[in-house]
């Protein structure tokens, strides 16, 4: 029974209905209706790609990580657009190997998607015989200090959060 909840993951419903109504920037009621529409539908056809709902053990360093995570993309959305109106010479393009400590494969996915969301850095590839995420950064000083950051801003917190 509990498989047919139309509200079985409220959290992803609320996420799609607010992106929609964001994506449309309108608040008119036929938007609104077909936002809590999506909201519904879109996480009940999809309920079969959440075979373990993901539970968050400390909601408080969730918000705290995303709070974090938009700080981080709104900086990178204006260095990124400082280095690329500025001279190509002055970008240091690098790929980093990140070695991960989460072993969750919705935290592994999640981590990935906050670093590929975060202009300037993409997740490549995940080698999966040692647990290492391939990151391409746009502009690199020292790859040390760039893996660090993502492990310590990123992923320290997200597996606090999901209690991974």
């Amino acid at each position: 029974m509990s498989e047919r909840k139309w509200l079985s993951h409220p959290l992803l419903s609320l996420a799609v209905a607010g992106i929609w109504l964001l994506a449309n920037n309108t608040l008119y009621p036929g938007h609104i209706i077909l936002a809590v529409v999506l909201g519904l539908v879109i996480p009940r056809l999809t309920r079969e790609f959440w075979p373990d709902a993901p539970r968050l053990a400390r909601p408080g360093v969730a918000l705290r990580l995303f709070a974090v995570f938009v700080y981080d993309v709104l900086v990178a959305n204006v260095r990124v657009a400082l280095l690329v109106i500025g001279p190509n010479a002055r970008l240091r393009p690098a790929f980093l190997e990140v070695p991960l400590d989460i072993e969750d494969s919705f935290g592994i996915a999640l981590l990935a998607s906050m670093i590929t969301l975060t202009p300037g850095t993409l997740s490549a590839y995940l080698r999966e015989s040692d647990g290492t995420l391939i990151v391409h950064a746009l502009d690199v000083g020292d790859q040390a200090e760039a893996i660090e950051e993502i492990k310590t801003r990123y992923e320290a917190p997200l597996r606090e959060a999901l209690g991974c």
